[in-house]
């Protein structure tokens, strides 16, 4: 599963560009900071009140001051600015953070995201990826393609939304999808699987690109 997951993590960390201003949300998206190529500066949000994140701290890097969103402990870079959180989200709300990187429970085939509640478990509440789901130009979904062999990328979700029509790219162990108006086109298919595979895997009817690729990895 942890390997999955670096799978995941390492192929978002693709997807950024010199200079954006990204957010990473809590979960398997805080991974997304560890894999970043060292060709590429970027600065990382977190959104309870920094631009400058780091990687996850290790015991010899651990400032017990510094948490992300998630309460994990992680690392700031030199450039680090701190905020309070009516700035941090002042940031998202205005459309100053390029992309924001998502765990998701699931994802309609329009870009519905659900991502915050199970009925009948009790949740903090949506924290701020009703913000981010708004604000950001790019909502990129980081996560496992099923649970439990249950479906997560669907006609419709049946969890209650964090946001309708969001969602812009999904990344999961199998592959990589962009959610367009004619649905959700596979672009990168990993060497794992097959066409077959993602499809059973999945909720929706897919569609293939015809400039399908391999999942990219390194």
């Amino acid at each position: 599963m942890a390997d999955l997951k670096q799978r995941i993590a390492k192929r978002c960390a693709k997807e950024f560009k010199d200079g954006e201003f990204i957010n990473l949300g809590i979960g398997l998206p805080t991974m997304v900071a560890d894999y970043i190529p060292e060709d590429v500066v970027v600065t990382l949000h977190s959104e309870n009140g920094f631009a400058g994140l780091g990687d996850i701290a290790t015991e010899e890097t651990l400032d017990v001051d510094i948490i992300n969103s998630g309460g994990t402990y992680v690392t700031a870079l030199p450039r680090v600015k701190y905020f309070d959180t009516a700035e941090s989200f002042g940031l998202v709300r205005g459309g100053h953070v390029q992309a924001t990187v998502l765990g998701a429970m699931q994802v309609a085939e329009n870009g519905d995201l659900a991502n915050w509640i199970v009925p009948g478990k009790k949740v903090a509440g949506m924290g701020g990826a009703m913000d981010l789901c708004t604000g950001c130009p790019e909502v990129i979904v980081v996560m496992m393609h099923t649970q439990k062999g249950n479906h997560k990328i669907l006609e419709k979700c049946t969890l209650p939304l964090t946001a309708e029509k969001c969602v812009s790219k999904i990344i999961t162990e199998m592959g990589v999808m962009e959610v367009t108006p004619e649905g959700i086109v596979v672009t990168e298919l990993h060497p794992d699987y097959t066409k077959e595979d993602i499809q059973a895997a999945t909720g929706c009817k897919l569609i293939f690109s015809p400039d399908l690729k391999p999942m990219e990895e390194e």
